[in-house]
């Protein structure tokens, strides 16, 4: 594909516009006579419906890809509600479980403990150095719910950047997929004869810091104008690490702050629908992985943006893992990243002080407890939320929030069809993976996806254009308001919590530009040349920024 520059005029100024331009067609006689490309987008759209699964839609998508980029963004830009689940959540758990059966030929960066002291020489093998502006990183140690994966994890890092590409319009060639290979603790994996990785336990902490550390620092040197993204690090890793890089390098972590994001989004919205004011919403969470604790942060926007303080925002929330409800005076001891003191630049404490009972180990006897307004889902524990749990959040809800985020969906905690039977229609429901819309009652139900592809894309894409130094919680905050204000008129009728999916480049481009607008606050811009820009201005300079296939 070659670039155009094209003149044209905005507001009294000259100004150029980049366009991609479809390559000069290959010498005669190497393609059918009757060869027609969007005739073959439609061809490749009937055999990737002829597939019997999902993985082997999504294997087929991602040799279309390798064959035919062009082809393959223009399937996913037309057909973004079909494609999406394909390459990315839920099927990309397939694709992880597995990646080292179905492997084909290599794509993104592979880099092993074994690369310890040598991974500059590593990273400069990319063969787009100069090209690379978003990596999404992953070590495969908590995949989704499927948790430790290896090697294995790669998919998650190449679905992603598609999804970078398709949502936002950031350019194909300057992603970059990579694969931190520091061991895995699956025995699974360690004993098949086909596994890629390395075959040995993973790692000591104090390893795998010095390792990170040489990481981050090489990888800003290698590639200065990239934007790192964290993916599926386990708990304890994906907090310390993001503590550790984020105000050294332009670095953010999806699950923790991308989750967050959308879910702070997704309750700004279905509070409006429930119309019970910010400071009598009460919000249990059931996991407190990083996930969990991430959103459990982000929400405290929801009431500072309302007029509480961090305190008063911190007592409406309350965790529930493992071993029940956590509190202060729990026996068993409650991990830091669940009190969340000094790991990232919030300090809320969810370990409640206020109840100093026996322990509160089943939900239901804790949803009658705590009455909970909105009840969030992030333990990948199937069907958790029971017909005893939603219909409690039905009796003591008028309408009823109710979010099983979890990926995929065999690990979701409820269904969408069972929970407005439970609920007798009244919950507002938000799932993480993507449930059919139904009829209840007469009437069109549909239900939300608070898929992180509304955020990270749009986020990503304003962090490049803003050259940013670091992402700060101030754009994470925007990128999420910027989404709950992305509705139109007809999907609020709808009763929707999050945009239809399709208009993922509109929404994407609203998310870029309060992003932008916040790092310019915030001060962490290098271009400062966009700060004289009208809103409008910066709107019509992003669309033209992103990428479209030729």
């Amino acid at each position: 594909m070659t670039i155009v520059l094209t003149p044209y005029w905005s507001n009294g100024q000259q100004k150029i516009k980049v366009e991609p331009q479809a390559p000069a067609p290959p010498p005669a006689g190497l393609l059918p006579p009757a060869y027609i490309h969007a005739v073959h987008a439609e061809r490749s759209l009937l055999q990737l419906r002829s597939k019997a699964t999902p993985i082997e839609k999504n294997i087929f998508l991602s040799q279309l890809k390798d064959a035919d980029l062009n082809t393959f963004y223009k399937l996913c830009l037309a057909n973004m509600s079909e494609i999406t689940p394909l390459i990315y959540t839920p099927t990309v758990g397939d694709a992880c479980l597995q990646f080292s059966q179905n492997f084909r030929r290599p794509e993104g960066l592979f880099i092993s403990i074994k690369d310890k002291g040598k991974i500059g020489s590593i990273l400069r093998n990319w063969p787009r150095l100069n090209e690379a502006r978003i990596s999404v990183v992953t070590d495969g140690s908590r995949i989704l719910g499927l948790g430790d994966l290896g090697v294995n994890g790669m998919p998650i890092s190449i679905g992603k950047l598609s999804l970078y590409v398709a949502g936002a319009g950031v350019r194909p060639t300057s992603t970059l997929p990579i694969c931190l290979d520091l061991g895995t603790n699956n025995q699974k994996f360690l004993d098949d004869p086909l596994y890629l990785g390395l075959r040995q336990k993973r790692v000591s902490d104090e390893e795998m810091d010095e390792f990170m550390d040489e990481f981050m620092a090489e990888i800003t040197t290698a590639f200065p104008k990239l934007l790192v993204q964290f993916e599926d690090f386990s708990t304890d890793h994906a907090f310390a690490y993001l503590a550790r890089f984020r105000d050294r390098y332009p670095v953010f972590n999806d699950d923790i702050q991308g989750t967050g994001a959308v879910v702070l989004s997704g309750l700004i919205n279905a509070a409006a629908i429930a119309n019970i004011p910010a400071r009598n919403h009460r919000i249990l969470f059931f996991g407190a992985g990083s996930a969990g604790v991430g959103v459990a942060m982000q929400l405290i926007s929801y009431f500072t943006l309302n007029g509480l303080s961090v305190e008063e925002a911190r007592d409406r929330v309350w965790l529930v893992d493992s071993k029940g409800l956590v509190y202060d005076g729990r026996a068993a001891e409650v991990a830091e990243h669940k009190k969340c003191v000094e790991m990232l630049t919030m300090e809320p404490d969810f370990s409640r002080r206020d109840y100093t009972g026996a322990p509160l180990t089943d939900l239901l006897e804790i949803i009658e407890y705590v009455k909970p307004t909105a009840l969030m889902g992030l333990s990948t524990i199937k069907s958790a939320f029971t017909e005893p749990v939603i219909r409690a959040m039905a009796k003591h809800n008028v309408r009823p929030i109710i979010f099983p985020l979890s990926n995929p969906v065999r690990l979701s905690e409820c269904e969408f069809q069972e929970t407005l039977e439970w609920s007798e229609g009244r919950a507002i429901f938000a799932s993480g993976s993507p449930f059919p819309e139904t009829t209840f009652e007469g009437r069109r139900r549909i239900p939300g996806q608070g898929n992180n592809m509304y955020i990270f894309p749009g986020l990503g894409l304003g962090s490049i254009i803003a050259r940013v130094t670091s992402v700060t919680d101030s754009m994470v905050e925007a990128s999420a308001l910027g989404l709950a204000n992305s509705l139109t008129e007809e999907e609020r009728g709808l009763e929707l919590v999050y945009p239809a999916i399709h208009r993922i480049r509109e929404i994407s481009g609203h998310v870029a530009v309060r992003v932008i607008r916040a790092a310019q606050k915030a001060g962490v811009d290098q271009s400062s040349e966009l700060r004289s820009l009208s809103d409008e201005e910066l709107t019509e300079l992003v669309h033209k920024k992103m990428w479209y296939p030729c």
